[in-house]
Formats: C-alpha cells, sequence, structure tokens
C-alpha cells in the first residue's frame, strides 16, 4: 500500500533523535539556514550561512528536507545574541540571532533574486538602504487574546513560531515602547472581565503623540468591563476602543470626545489623521525617510500631474502635492477615500483629488483615467498592480515609483513595466519597515522617454496578451 503524504514527510524515528553536522551554505528568503547533505537541500530553523551546525531532521520531501538546529559547532561572525527573551518560541521574529546590516544584505539579495528569475530584470542603480530603528519601530500590530486554564491566565501577545499557540510572553522589544511591555498586564486586565473567553483579540495602533488599544469584543460588555477598560487607559494613557463586529463598528470607550490618531511627516508640513483600524505603515521612522525618497524619485515638479494609485490616507499624495500642481489619488477602500480628503482638508491640499475605485479591475474608463499624468506612484498591496500597468502606459507616465510590500508581485510587474511596455528599471532598493523579520519592503524607480499628449489626443490603452 502506498504510504500517504504524511508518512512520506515523517522523517524515520532515529533521524530525529541524531544529531547531525553540516557546513551552512546560504540563508533562504523564510530565514533558514540552507545546507547540502547527500544532494539535497536541507532548511534548518535558526542557522547561519557560513556556520557548522549540529541539527536533527524535522521532515522529509523528495527534492529537500526540513531541520531543526541543535548546536551551533562554529558560529558566523554575524551572528549576534537575540534581544528578546521569548526568540526561538515567538513566531513574531526570525532573524534576531543575525547582525541588522548583515539583515539588509540578504534582503538585498532576495530583491534581486526575484528580480532577476521572476522578472528577468536587473536595476541599472541600487539605492542605500533606508534604515531606522530596530527596536520598538512596531506602531501597528494585532495581539491575539487567549484564556488559557492550564496556566491560570490569560495570554496576550504572538502565536509561537510554525504553531496556532499563544506564546507565553513577558514583553515584546520590536513593539512600540509604549506597549512592548504591557503584554502581562493586558492578561491581567481581560483575566477580570466577564467577556473573558469572548476577546480574541486587541488591535495596536499609535501615533505620534498617543497610542490606542481596540479590543475586539464577541460579547457585550458590563458597566464593570467598561469601567475596567476605562482605568487601564487612564493609568497608562492610552485610548481605548472595542470593536463588535467588523472595523467599522470600534467605537471610543475612552477618553471621552478624543480626538482621532495623527502621524507628522514634519519634512512637508502634514499631520494625517486615522482610526486604530487604518492601514498606516507599521514604522513611523521608515515611513517619514519613505515617503521624502519617493517624491525625491519621482522628482515632482511645479507644472506636473502626479496620479497616485493605491493611495489610502494620502500618504504619499499629499507630500507630492506639496511639489506639483495637481495629485490625483485612487483608493479601493471609499472610507480610506473620505479619510484621505479630510486630510487634505486639514492640510489645506486643495490641488490634491481623490476617487475610489477597485484598482484590482480594468479602471480605464473612470473619467480620471482618461487624463493626461506626467508621473505615477504606486504602493499597491501585496498582490502588486498588474490590472493597472497598461493604464500607465495608456498615460504616458514618463516616471514610476514603486513601493512594494512583497518582491515576487514588484518582480513580477517590473518584468510587465520593462518588457512590455518599454519602460528601463533605473533603480531598485530596500527599506528596513520589519527589522528581525523576513518580510521585505522596497522601492523601484522606472523611466522611459516619451512624447508629451496633445489636448483632444485620444487615450489608446495597450491591447492585452
Amino acid at each position: 500500500m502506498p504510504k500517504s503524504r504524511n508518512e512520506r514527510k515523517r522523517p524515520p524515528p532515529e533521524a530525529v533523535t541524531v544529531g547531525v553536522d553540516v557546513d551552512v551554505d546560504d540563508l533562504a528568503h523564510d530565514g533558514r539556514g540552507v545546507a547540502h547533505l547527500h544532494g539535497k537541500a536541507v532548511f534548518i530553523d535558526g542557522a547561519l550561512p557560513a556556520e557548522e551546525v549540529r541539527f536533527h531532521y524535522t521532515a522529509r520531501h523528495s527534492q529537500y528536507d526540513e531541520g531543526e538546529l541543535e548546536a551551533v559547532i562554529s558560529p558566523s561572525p554575524e551572528r549576534v545574541e537575540p534581544r528578546c527573551g521569548h526568540f526561538g518560541v515567538c513566531g513574531g521574529c526570525s532573524l534576531q540571532q543575525l547582525a541588522a546590516e548583515a539583515q539588509l544584505r540578504y534582503k538585498q539579495q532576495w530583491l534581486l533574486d526575484n528580480l532577476r528569475r521572476i522578472g528577468r530584470v536587473e536595476p541599472e542603480e541600487w539605492l542605500e538602504p533606508l534604515r531606522g530603528p530596530v527596536w520598538g519601530y512596531r506602531h501597528k500590530a494585532r495581539l491575539g487574546v487567549k484564556h488559557v486554564p492550564k496556566k491560570g491566565k490569560v495570554l496576550v501577545g504572538f502565536r509561537e513560531r510554525s504553531s496556532s499557540l499563544l506564546a507565553d510572553l513577558q514583553r515584546c522589544e520590536v513593539l512600540h515602547p509604549r506597549i512592548g511591555g504591557l503584554l502581562q498586564q493586558l492578561g491581567a486586565l481581560v483575566d477580570r472581565l466577564s467577556l473573558r473567553d469572548r476577546l480574541p483579540q486587541i488591535e495596536v495602533a499609535v501615533g505620534d503623540d498617543t497610542a490606542a488599544l481596540s479590543f475586539r469584543v464577541l460579547a457585550p460588555p458590563s458597566p464593570e468591563d467598561k469601567a475596567l477598560l476605562c482605568d487601564f487607559g487612564q493609568r497608562h494613557e492610552l485610548y481605548i476602543y472595542l470593536q463588535s463586529g467588523g472595523p467599522e463598528t470600534t467605537a471610543l470607550l475612552w477618553p471621552e470626545n478624543a480626538a482621532p490618531l495623527y502621524y507628522r511627516l514634519p519634512e512637508f508640513g502634514l499631520e494625517l489623521a486615522f482610526m486604530p483600524y487604518h492601514f498606516v505603515q507599521i514604522n513611523a521612522a521608515i515611513n517619514r525617510r519613505m515617503v521624502q525618497q519617493a517624491v525625491e524619485l519621482l522628482d515632482a515638479r511645479a507644472d506636473e500631474r502626479i496620479l497616485d494609485l493605491f493611495c489610502g490616507l494620502g500618504n504619499f499624495t499629499l507630500a507630492l502635492a506639496r511639489q506639483s500642481r495637481e495629485v490625483v489619488g485612487v483608493e479601493g477602500d471609499r472610507e480610506l477615500v473620505a479619510w484621505a480628503q479630510r486630510n487634505a482638508a486639514g492640510n489645506g491640499s486643495a490641488n490634491a483629488h481623490f476617487y475610489a475605485a477597485d484598482l484590482t479591475q480594468d479602471a480605464s474608463r473612470r473619467h480620471w483615467a482618461q487624463e493626461p499624468y506626467d508621473k505615477v506612484l504606486l504602493d499597491p498591496p501585496r498582490t502588486g498592480a498588474l490590472a493597472v500597468l497598461p493604464l500607465i502606459a495608456a498615460v504616458q507616465a514618463r516616471r514610476v515609483v514603486y513601493v512594494s510590500c512583497h518582491p515576487a508581485t514588484l518582480a513580477r510587474d517590473a518584468g510587465e513595466l520593462v518588457h512590455r511596455f518599454g519602460y528601463r528599471l533605473l533603480r531598485a532598493g530596500i527599506m528596513d519597515m520589519f527589522p528581525h523579520t523576513t518580510h521585505l519592503e522596497s522601492i523601484a524607480l522606472f523611466e522611459r522617454p516619451r512624447e508629451r499628449r496633445q489636448p483632444g489626443d485620444v487615450l489608446e490603452l495597450p491591447r492585452q496578451r
């Protein structure tokens, strides 16, 4: 009888308990060390390149194997002591054992690997990585909450590595300091609530001057619950929100009539307001540098019209509006469009205009898409911007700046822009938005010569392949 899939993957009993010594050659895109043994690659959790390690197998596959680090026999010169006492248990970070500069070097190589392999392109010039704080940088997070009777307490934090269980965390070193040291206190707070078992998560959002916690409640909190939550918020100077359903149900509990959260872009004299459940970049320091770099790369000028696709709250739009004649921002989330308009009004940006449209579909018939633009900025989700690339070519944008949170879709779209639409990939670089993780944020500049459209010219989209 043929073996089941799980049986084929399970290593023999002796392989789990017997350590194997091996040299590590490379670092995989998921942060695991890569060694080669008996003609097969072995991916080893916790191992680093240039190390000799002892590991045991955790899974066998036809093309590769997997293993767990037992001991480092000869350490890499780039190995450092993880700052977090929960490293290796908590799944929030996977690269704390690797020096911060080395993390950037490997991430740049991962970006290049994707560009070459998927897009068959390579930048003419590499930008210097954007660096920022590597600890306490995380301004947004979703914390799991779970009452665990065997431990006699409520756990608050992130899940264990390769597990659905919550890690028992004392603190988190990458969360903003106002929140990172409160995990135990939050667990004790939830443990006192009547809906202790009906509160699955807490959303963290930190603005420039205050921080907020949104408690997802699956049952109405009692007056005593509300009093406890308000007291916690007052003692720790935190806004407290309750979310009873979808994100739109998020409602302020304490303090009464508080203003929204906000963050500043001081280089442009901007202040952007947002709600705890809105998408904003988790690393405020890198976001400020990223916006400045994007504006510089786009080389926005006072006589130009710019199109900002996937514009969100106006993070790039309003900065570009300070430099150009007009900016049109387009976003799929109608509520974010309303907040972008609010932010434009609050910052006196009368030359910024916003529209709602699903940018995963053909938007070429929208009236804003029928107008000429000098340049385009893209900041798509992980799925990329494939659907809007023909539109970008049709409006004959001379420059395109692409901000990416997923190197594979950036590489795919870069290949389209270069090989199909005639752009050059002038520059690319990484941004250290998520230190100690394998998450890779990057930025790329594309350019092509073009003839300016004249008034009355008919806009023709390139034919789909």
